[in-house]
């Protein structure tokens, strides 16, 4: 026995016991050489403390082997020993160095002994209380961290986050000095560190999964501190971050995440938007109660679809169907009759072929009702962006939730009606596209009866209610529609609804409503066409406030190309006495300000052939609107359209040719009244518009010989009283009535009135306007004319002298013009009594001061055969 135990021992060591035997080698010569070097790091001079730690670098460095034929794992098992006996105490107590570099040599150091360290585990319990009171010591609670040089703290960071990668689930014991570091590094000054404390919290979570829950929520105050700095890179780094914590941490974080997280949609740089996206997105895949947050997580990630970044938008939109994919497996139980018996997409799907996968319609709808009310809420905010996001997400949402929102439309409606009223335009576009979307899934008898009933409130909807109907038709399917048509129409055509479009938006709006009528319904709006007319003139009726005319005549055209008549005149031919029926109801009650009469003046001034037609509504109301004890304004305005009517009588009133019938009613009763003298400028302004409506009349060419005659018989009196008019158009006009009354009057039938008009005509050649007195001289030469030159002269001969002893006053008047006319006057009179003329003329001639105009008179008379 004792041979053999000496033969054991003198036997040659084994491999093994020969690699134990190297490293123990290696390990007591590595402790030597630190041991040698490492009482330098207790001198009194930063020279000295600096040179020992840069001796140590090197000692490790040279130590560390770099052949390629060496063994790593068994240079890391010889390290492990004085490395964890000799080398990281001390080098922990450096870190409080007062010199700035031998603090970064030492994290240096440290960071280099945990890469080389076989078991760098064992260093966490020493690393990591060390490491937080450098981050987190009493001083960064007053906000000054211990660590004073910000590169260095971004280094302890970073070695922070080495220990996490090294140590994994080992750190679970020292959570709280992590955690605690973190804590005051998320709200570093420094930007970098912040960024790498994020990626060490992001660290720290995955790799202790099992105890990290207990910590996460006091993480997640000092991510929202920092999720809004200036530093993009640093919002990203936060984002991502957070993301991480609540995935292994705790879900209780979600909510005070979420108000960050919507407000970060909005950032102005595109990674930080997309980031938001991701972290969502993998919240509702992967986020272990994430259940319970569908209704707060799909709003944040459906708005990202609409971002402005196609690649954001695009990468939404992957990451919802992958959503709505794992949600459909999860629950294909529940599904099975959907996912066995699928319907096709509603008619009027907007984009059928992109129609959302089931799992994700199923997740919008059953969570709408959670969803809509802060989406409403948001949609009235007083910031723009959020209006718009919220906008968007509404439209988003209603795609998904198709027929499933009637449930919700009465809360949708409501809300859409605020929005459209929105100045930003992008607002409501989105809001008129919602609308579409209801017109599209829900049906008309659910949607008309909530949208008329906001209509029929008083004193008038607003312009946004308008808008709302007019887009939800927009979306709505022609035969879904017909059997609605003419109440949506009549619904229209309430005074309380079109009669309300002074303003230029509103007439907008309701112009709006019967173009999208016209354009969804076509040829079914004939059923309608009256009421549609009847919308239509009333809007044109204060076109003069809103300037909407051409677009209205535009729509006028549009409404009688689909009912297939020739244009708008065809539409007033059909309607026009209906409208007039309805109008004149109500006519002993209109002034200026009724609507009614802005309406009948429309029908009057825009209704042309149409007019040949309704006379018998139309005529009676004229007359009664026309009487001197009806309201002035509303007088004159009817004169002046009825004067423009009657320019074209052929075209309008007599395109029948039945105006006659009412000739007698327009100048007894409608002409006589008004051009009689009343007092004030207001009673002037109106002879002056029914002497214009007179001329009108009688410049028509729609009046016979006869007809002309009677006119003349009943008016000539009042219009010789308008000579003298303060007006100077007022006499202009009458001297031409005047003249064409006599040049239709064939001679002369009452000798007694054709006398009395003569000396008015003779007052006016000192008419302070040159124009009122030409018009006299002209009428003066077609009052001659009608004196018979026959036997009969003779009873006009003193009439005759008097005229002409007043017109040679005229020829040596200061105006050229006025001399030349009086001429022609005296040459067209000469003819009846030449040698009274030639008598008058001789006897005036040298008291002219230039005889010129004379003796070319004496000169024409002398030509005349009596004469000579």
């Amino acid at each position: 026995m004792a041979a053999l135990v000496a033969a054991e021992a003198s036997a040659p060591p084994g491999p093994a016991e020969a690699a134990e035997t190297s490293e123990t080698a290696e390990a007591a010569e590595l402790s030597r050489a630190l041991s040698r070097l490492l009482p330098g790091l207790e001198a009194h001079s930063k020279l000295g403390r600096r040179r020992a730690l840069e001796a140590l670098q090197s000692a490790l460095e040279a130590a560390w082997p770099e052949a390629p034929d060496a063994d790593p794992a068994a240079a890391a098992a010889a390290f492990q020993g004085p490395w964890a006996r000799l080398l990281l105490p001390r080098l922990l107590r450096c870190l409080a160095d007062p010199a700035e570099g031998c603090r970064a040599l030492a994290v240096h150091l440290l960071d280099l002994g945990l890469r080389r360290a076989a078991r760098p585990r064992d260093a966490l319990p020493r690393l990591l209380p060390a490491l937080a009171a450098r981050l987190a010591g009493p001083e960064s609670a007053r906000g000054r961290p211990p660590e004073a040089c910000e590169e260095l703290r971004l280094a302890l960071v970073q070695l922070l986050s080495l220990a996490v990668r090294l140590g994994g689930p080992a750190l679970a014991p020292h959570l709280d000095d992590a955690v605690r570091a973190l804590r005051c590094t998320l709200l570093d000054p420094f930007a970098a560190v912040r960024r790498e404390s994020c990626d060490c919290a992001a660290s720290l979570a995955r790799a202790t999964p099992d105890h990290f829950h207990m910590q996460s929520e006091s993480l997640i105050g000092p991510l929202m501190q920092s999720i809004s700095h200036q530093h993009w890179k640093v919002r990203v780094a936060v984002t991502e971050a957070t993301g991480t914590v609540i995935q292994f941490g705790s879900a209780k974080s979600v909510d005070d995440v979420l108000p960050h997280f919507a407000q970060r949609l909005f950032d102005d740089v595109p990674q930080v938007r997309q980031t938001v996206t991701s972290v969502v997105g993998s919240w509702l895949l992967d986020l272990r109660d994430r259940y319970s947050f569908f209704h707060k997580l799909i709003p944040l990630l459906l708005s990202s679809l609409k971002d402005d970044i196609p690649e954001i938008a695009l990468a939404a939109a992957n990451l919802w169907e992958k959503v709505g994919l794992q949600w459909q497996r999860e629950n294909e139980d529940d599904l099975k009759d959907k996912l066995d018996f699928a319907t096709p997409p509603p008619a009027r799907h907007p984009s059928p072929e992109n129609r959302p996968v089931l799992g994700c319609r199923e997740l919008v709808f059953r969570n709408l009702s959670k969803i809509l009310p802060a989406v409403c809420h948001d949609i009235t905010d007083w910031v723009a962006g959020t209006r718009v996001k919220a906008a968007q997400l509404l439209a988003v949402l209603l795609l998904h939730a198709e027929d499933h929102m009637t449930q919700h439309l009465e809360v949708i409606l409501r809300a859409l009606h605020q929005a459209c009223a929105d100045d930003d335009s992008t607002v409501v576009s989105n809001c008129t596209r919602s609308a579409e979307l209801i017109g599209a899934f829900v049906s008309p008898e659910v949607f008309l009866k909530l949208l008329l009933s906001m209509l029929k409130k008083p004193p008038s909807p607003s312009p946004s209610s308008l808008l709302v109907l007019a887009s939800v038709i927009r979306g709505c399917s022609r035969e879904a529609l017909q059997p609605h048509l003419k109440v949506i129409a009549t619904e229209l055509a309430r005074p309380h609804i079109c009669q309300g479009s002074e303003n230029r938006l509103y007439g907008e709006r309701v112009l709006l409503c019967v173009q999208t009528l016209v354009s969804v319904c076509q040829e079914d709006c004939r059923g309608c066409s009256l009421q549609l007319v009847e919308v239509l003139v009333t809007i044109l009726a204060f076109s003069a406030a809103t300037g909407l005319s051409d677009k209205v005549q535009e729509t006028m055209d549009t409404l009688a190309a689909v009912q297939g008549v020739d244009g708008s005149q065809d539409l007033y031919q059909e309607h026009a006495g209906p409208l007039l029926e309805q109008l004149a109801a109500s006519h002993q009650d209109w002034t200026v300000h009724s609507v009614e009469l802005l309406q009948f003046n429309v029908l009057l001034t825009h209704a042309g052939p149409a007019l040949g037609g309704v006379l018998p509504q139309l005529v009676p109301a004229l007359r009664s609107c026309l009487q001197p004890a009806r309201d002035p304004q509303m007088r004159l305005r009817l004169f002046s359209s009825l004067s423009r009517v009657l320019l074209s009588a052929q075209e309008t009133v007599n395109s029948q040719g039945q105006f006659h019938h009412y000739l007698d009613t327009v100048t007894k009763d409608i002409l006589v009244p008004s051009l009689q003298w009343h007092a004030g400028k207001t009673a002037a302004a109106i002879r002056t518009a029914a002497v214009s409506c007179l001329w009108a009349l009688i410049s028509s060419d729609i009046l016979s010989e006869k007809q002309m005659r009677e006119v003349q018989e009943t008016l000539m009196l009042d219009v010789l009283t308008t000579l003298e008019e303060d007006s100077q158009r007022t006499r202009l006009i009458s001297c031409q009535i005047i003249n064409r009354f006599l040049k239709t009057s064939g001679g002369v039938t009452d000798p007694e009135k054709f006398i009395k008009i003569y000396p008015e005509l003779l007052k006016r050649l000192d008419d302070v306007s040159h124009e009122v007195r030409l018009a006299a001289t002209s009428a003066l030469v077609t009052w001659l004319a009608c004196v018979p030159n026959d036997d009969g002269k003779a009873h006009y001969q003193s009439n005759i002298q008097f005229l002409y002893r007043e017109l040679l006053v005229y020829l040596d008047d200061p105006e050229a013009a006025v001399q030349d006319a009086v001429l022609e006057v005296l040459k067209a009179g000469s003819i009846l009594f030449p040698e009274l003329l030639v008598r008058e003329t001789e006897a005036v001639v040298e008291k002219h001061r230039s005889p010129a105009h004379c003796q070319q008179l004496l000169r024409y008379l002398q030509t005349l055969p009596l004469a000579q």
